[in-house]
């Protein structure tokens, strides 16, 4: 039974040295692949027990597993819809079936419809600003959608927030309350008057005149118009009230809102969405009226012109006009053992008994990676590593071939004896 044994070690050192060349073989032919996690061959002894003083060879068994948790060099490009991950974490992808996977391999493209896919066909999953900032979904992949950005329409964002900042003058005459801009009256008063634009839901731009005016010891109005309802030269009376109004009050200490005072105010834009206005930067001080910022959301109708892609995955539209507008964000996902994780063709990978669960995250939160735009990580090959291998992997087989040789011509010995 020895000579069988030796035989038979010989065989499981072969088979063992032929799957480590096979590893080898996937390795070398996917140097160049986006993302491509080495594959490697592990031994480990087959041992049968020995008795009555003759040794039972046993063998060998060879298991295989990829080293998904070592990263690839990044290389740059020149697509900001190539992407890559720095540190740790999957991006979401699925297959025409809609079945989500896991993969590095960021070589995303828009296909005929808008979406983003890889060279594999499998397409990059976000989560959608349309109904809000989106928040994720940890321990399951319910709100993802495939990332669909399309250049063909025009897109229009009404006004919902903006700020104002600016410094009234404290000399400023007191006005009387028959004379305020919110009276609208044709003897209307004020200290001070800035413009801003806004957007209604069909991208109009809405001109309104903010007015500033003293009412009293350190307190101001400011009372919002549409001024499409202005008189013609004098603006005042306006065709209808003013919008919005809103008091404000000062710390006579140091010309800032006092503890009491609003921050803020709320504009109904015509034909289009409740604006709060930040008021909280206003100032009261000894200087004439000065205009630090002024700004408002929103924006006309236009195109997409150019998509950005942030390191917390956020990806911004750049319309025609410059303005930006979150259009998705995208998780990573990350498990317990990546090297655990199940090996699937189109370089994706998915959840093993032995890998743990998928939890979801935003990137650069916890332990996951961020995002890198114009970027792809290449494959974590070493060429000079695999030809090392291969050439150690045909001299052992090339010596376990022997063994199997030399048993098999002492069996023909042990057969021949009788004759």
């Amino acid at each position: 039974m020895s000579l069988y044994g030796m035989m038979r070690t010989g065989v499981s050192g072969m088979s063992a040295q032929a799957t480590r060349l096979s590893t080898v073989a996937d390795n070398i032919a996917n140097s160049s692949t986006t993302g491509y996690k080495r594959a490697k061959s592990e031994f480990s002894t087959l041992v049968i027990p020995s008795s009555g003083g003759t040794y039972a060879s046993g063998g060998v068994t060879a298991n295989t597993m990829n080293e998904v948790a070592r990263g690839g060099i990044l290389q740059y490009t020149t697509s900001t819809t190539d992407l890559a991950i720095s540190g740790q974490g999957f991006f979401v992808v699925q297959d025409a079936s809609g079945v989500p996977f896991l993969t590095r391999a960021g070589s995303f493209v828009p296909d005929g419809e808008g979406r983003l896919v890889n060279a594999a066909g499998f397409q990059l999953m976000g989560y959608s600003y349309q109904n809000g900032t989106p928040t994720v979904t940890a321990n399951g992949f319910d709100g993802l959608e495939p990332i669909q950005i399309s250049e063909t329409s025009l897109v229009a964002s009404p006004s919902t927030a903006g700020g104002l900042a600016a410094n009234v003058p404290e000399a400023a005459t007191v006005v009387a309350a028959a004379n305020l801009p919110s009276a609208n009256a044709a003897t209307a008063q004020y200290s001070a008057k800035t413009s801003m634009v806004a957007y209604n839901n069909l991208g109009d731009q809405i001109l309104m005149d903010f007015y500033f005016t003293k009412t009293g010891a350190n307190t101001w109005e400011v009372a919002v118009f549409d001024q499409s309802q202005a008189a013609p030269g004098t603006f005042f009376p306006y065709g209808a009230g003013p919008l919005a109004t809103q008091t404000l009050t000062f710390d006579a200490t140091n010309g800032q809102l006092d503890a009491l005072s609003a921050t803020d105010i709320t504009i109904p834009v015509p034909g289009g969405q409740n604006t709060v206005i930040d008021l909280s930067s206003m100032s009261q001080l000894t200087s004439g009226f000065t205009l630090f910022d002024a700004f408002v959301n929103g924006n006309p109708p236009s195109s997409i012109e150019v998509v950005e892609v942030a390191p917390d995955g956020t990806f911004y539209a750049q319309y025609g006009d410059g303005s930006f507008r979150p259009l998705y964000r995208i998780p990573l996902a990350n498990v317990q053992s990546p090297d655990r994780l199940q090996v699937l063709p189109g370089n994706v990978f998915t959840q093993s008994s032995d890998s743990g669960t998928v939890r979801l995250g935003f990137p650069s939160e916890g332990k996951s990676g961020s995002v890198v735009s114009g970027a792809l990580e290449n494959s974590n090959v070493d060429i000079a590593q695999e030809l090392t291998s291969m050439i150690e992997a045909q001299r052992s087989y090339t010596a376990n071939s022997k063994v199997f040789q030399t048993g098999s011509e002492l069996m023909d010995i042990l057969v021949n004896l009788k004759r």
